[in-house]
């Protein structure tokens, strides 16, 4: 993203959105009991509550009501996502692609079948949103994690802290391009899970072949371990660096340094994510729920001075319903510069009429001089 000498400043900002992920597919209820739903009801309240709070993005697992964890049931997500419209109309509803992480206790932790992702998209009602993930990658967030957080968590456990350093995210080419094609069908958008700046590279390679043709909504997850980035905010600026200035990036932490990004993030028009399924804690030793977790970033934003989105503006900024005809377009829409053309030489940049035209009024840098340049070149 191209950042000029007012990008800083709020007014130029877009106002903020902050996804909520408040239904934790990591933990048990005996993990927080305070701040997991089980009930139906609860579940359904814990998004109102985030709702009122300033999410504009609720970020979506569904944990079945009979045993706690996280549902492995189609028909669950399609009643959880029917409450979920009635009852927070005008937000948007993001399932996790993943459908569920929670591995059994003792049991190797692994994403679901391919066929029963790709069901995501069968989901009725739709959701706005389903996350997806470019390339198979090593998914283990314990080298992030200090023994203070895992206390009076399942993660304290040996054979669970195992199992999640185990953990592959398969998402090779042959499962996201059918999926992507799955959810354009449905007019389901996609909401682009990236590890590091890589992924960037392939999603932009996707758009050149046209295989993906629409807005780009993406969030850098950085949660650590060999395949993802991890608390390096290098990394976290050269990701905003490198992605397209027309897409909406969301920065994602965890545990405790959720809150220190959130404050880059909120400084640099980022957006922001935050709930229990990426912390806990508001400091050391001390929980914080996903209602606090939204509070603190309302909190910040105000601090500086940025706007928090209303549902209205969260949707229009992720042009919900918005597809593109054309490699060209969507180029075009995200201010990528164009494909390349047979035996063009060069850097590619968007065509003009090569006419310089020089500006009608200037000054040797000084804001009182007033005069323009056929002044001050003598030309008058």
């Amino acid at each position: 993203m191209y950042f000029s000498s007012d990008s800083l400043l709020p007014e130029n900002q877009q106002p903020l959105m902050i996804t909520v992920a408040p239904f934790g597919p990591q933990w048990l209820p005996a993990d927080y009991p305070e701040d997991i739903s089980v009930s139906w009801k609860d579940q359904v309240q814990k998004a109102v509550d985030c709702y009122n709070a300033g999410a504009t993005v609720l970020h979506v697992h569904v944990r079945d009501p009979k045993t706690g964890h996280i549902s492995k049931n189609f028909a669950e997500y399609c009643d959880f996502i029917g409450m979920l419209r009635q009852a927070v109309p005008r937000m948007i509803l993001q399932i996790g692609g993943s459908i569920s992480l929670a591995p059994e206790p003792g049991k190797e932790a692994e994403w679901h079948g391919r066929d029963t992702r790709h069901m995501l998209a069968e989901i009725d009602p739709k959701p706005d949103q389903v996350t997806v993930t470019l390339g198979t990658t090593l998914i283990n967030p314990l080298p992030l994690t200090t023994t203070d957080d895992t206390l009076g968590t399942q993660f304290a456990k040996t054979e669970i802290r195992n199992a999640y350093q185990n953990m592959v995210v398969d998402a090779a080419p042959a499962f996201y391009i059918e999926h992507l094609k799955r959810l354009r069908a449905r007019a389901i958008q996609p909401y682009f899970s990236m590890a590091h700046v890589h992924h960037l590279e392939e999603l932009e390679h996707l758009i050149r072949t046209g295989v993906y043709l629409g807005p780009v909504n993406h969030i850098l997850t950085a949660i650590g371990g060999s395949g993802f980035c991890g608390r390096n905010p290098f990394d976290f600026m050269e990701y905003i660096r490198r992605s397209a200035d027309g897409s909406v990036a969301t920065m994602g932490s965890i545990w405790r340094t959720v809150a220190p990004f959130a404050a880059m993030a909120i400084a640099l028009g980022v957006h922001i994510r935050c709930g229990i399924e990426d912390n806990i804690w508001s400091r050391k030793g001390v929980r914080m729920n996903s209602v606090q977790q939204v509070d603190q970033v309302v909190r910040l934003a105000k601090e500086l001075k940025r706007p928090v989105a209303t549902s209205e503006q969260a949707r229009e900024m992720s042009k919900l319903g918005v597809w593109y005809r054309s490699v060209e377009e969507t180029l075009a829409a995200l201010d990528l510069p164009p494909n390349r053309k047979d035996g063009q030489l060069g850097l590619m940049v968007n065509e003009t009429d090569g006419k310089l035209r020089a500006a009608t009024v200037g000054s040797d840098g000084h804001a009182l001089a007033g005069h323009d340049v056929a002044t001050i070149s003598g030309q008058k």
